[in-house]
């Protein structure tokens, strides 16, 4: 039998899961996170670049190119750098930190608002809407996210891809964008939304470099009193307790849908789930306490009904009660769903059918006009001949197409036949006269034709 010795167990326990001897320089640790709270020049042109590329990737609901924007995205920087300075009380870095993290916050949104201003695709995807209704399990996720963050930072070797995996868990990015995207459309509870997840990213990123500082026994920068430092917690606490509420609230919502849903299938699933009947459809009125069902195939007797309707207090479903149409009144909803299914295909093919005829008119009309157009312009261009050629008495424009023995090509030109009088047309008033009708009739070959009386 092998001898259980309880201290030595917890001891390799402890020793297992010691991170100290891997902690890396606190110096180096320092400057490397407050070199990282900067946005300026590349750093800020990245950014933007990472913004465009996340509106994208929500615009066309594209998770992968959402995932390539998180990984270039330097927005952990100045977070990293405001929990690293309230960990170690160091002023300047948490101005600084906070500073920079404003410009890129604003800098984030507007240009997220521009491009949903200028995009000809303005619906909201599933990408865009998850980031409308933060639950505690953002918190949870930028927490535990933070966690490894700041221990990565803070051990030898940097935790491989421990930082660019924090800023996908944590999502920073698609929350900015979705928030810009509400501005641009309007949806202030869009914007309200999106950008309460990204303070609740925000605040528990920090909260958890804060408490990794502490915990790794970061050297304080500046002495505090036992008053400053009680003062500190109570605003870190307030701030942490006043960001999880509204979060707590939305969850403890979705909870309590999910398990109603939950209940609902497993009534419909055991109660009136028959051999020979399919429900096709349910809905739930919550205000009038009505749950009413669907079904085809054999009907479910009233007797069965009723035993169902007893049972729902069973389901956690008390006080609902339950309306089954079925037999003709199930037939005629599935007929009328039938009968607005083929009108909504009926009114598509009149719709195609309208814009493939508006289109051909429009051809035949721009044909027609081709032809007609000449003949407009002899009227209007007989006045300005007889000014310029007097010996011209009459002219005829007319679009010609000729097709030649020799080949299968067809030749396209305005033909121009003139009708002189007994004073002929010189070879260069003829040339001149030519260049002078194709401009004048906007054609891109013109001929003339001289008809001698």
């Amino acid at each position: 039998m092998i001898p259980f010795d309880l201290p030595t167990i917890i001891q390799r326990i402890k020793t297992q899961f010691n991170i100290m001897p891997y902690k890396d320089d606190e110096a180096d640790v320092v400057r490397q996170i407050s070199e990282g709270v900067s946005f300026k020049g590349s750093n800020l042109w990245v950014l933007i670049f990472a913004i465009f590329i996340a509106s994208l990737g929500l615009n066309v609901n594209s998770t992968a190119v959402i995932i390539g924007a998180m990984l270039i995205s330097p927005l952990m920087g100045p977070i990293l750098g405001m929990g690293l300075s309230i960990g170690i009380y160091d002023l300047d870095l948490l101005r600084r930190s906070a500073k920079n993290f404003g410009v890129a916050t604003l800098i984030s949104v507007l240009t997220a608002m521009v491009y949903f201003l200028i995009t000809p695709l303005g619906e909201a995807q599933s990408e865009l809407l998850a980031r409308t209704s933060p639950t505690i399990y953002d918190v949870l996720i930028a927490f535990f996210g933070g966690a490894a963050g700041i221990l990565a930072q803070c051990t030898k070797g940097k935790g491989g891809n421990v930082i660019p995996g924090v800023a996908i868990a944590t999502a920073l990015m698609p929350p900015l964008c979705t928030a810009g995207f509400g501005l641009a459309t309007g949806h202030f509870l869009y914007f309200l939304g999106a950008f309460y997840l990204f303070f609740i990213n925000t605040v528990f990123i920090a909260l958890a470099t804060y408490l990794g500082v502490r915990f790794m026994g970061f050297a304080k920068k500046s002495a505090i009193s036992t008053e400053q430092k009680k003062k500190a917690q109570k605003i870190i606490t307030g701030l942490v307790v006043v960001t999880m509420i509204p979060a707590v609230f939305m969850t403890v919502g979705i909870v309590k849908r999910s398990i109603f849903e939950h209940n609902l299938r497993n009534f419909m699933k055991h109660e009136l789930t028959l051999p020979g009947t399919h429900i096709i459809s349910n809905e739930v009125d919550k205000d009038a306490k009505t749950l009413k069902v669907v079904a085809v195939g054999k009907e479910i007797s009233m007797a069965t009904q009723k035993e169902a309707e007893d049972r729902m207090e069973f389901y956690h479903l008390g006080g609902y009660k339950l309306t089954v149409i079925q037999g003709e009144q199930s037939d005629s909803i599935l007929l009328l769903n039938n009968k607005l299914s083929n009108v909504n295909t009926n009114r598509e093919e009149d719709r195609r059918q309208i814009a493939e005829l508006t289109a051909k008119i429009g051809a035949v009309t721009a044909q027609l006009h081709s032809y007609t157009q000449y003949e407009n312009s002899s009227v209007e261009i007989k006045d300005e001949l007889k000014a310029l050629y007097p010996q011209v008495q009459a002219i005829s424009l007319s679009k010609v197409a000729e097709a030649k023995r020799d080949t299968s090509a067809t030749a396209h030109f305005v033909a121009a036949v003139l009708t002189v009088g007994s004073k002929s047309i010189t070879k260069d008033d003829k040339d001149k006269l030519q260049h002078w009708l194709k401009a004048r009739v906007k054609a891109d070959s013109l001929v003339v034709y001289i008809n001698e009386k």
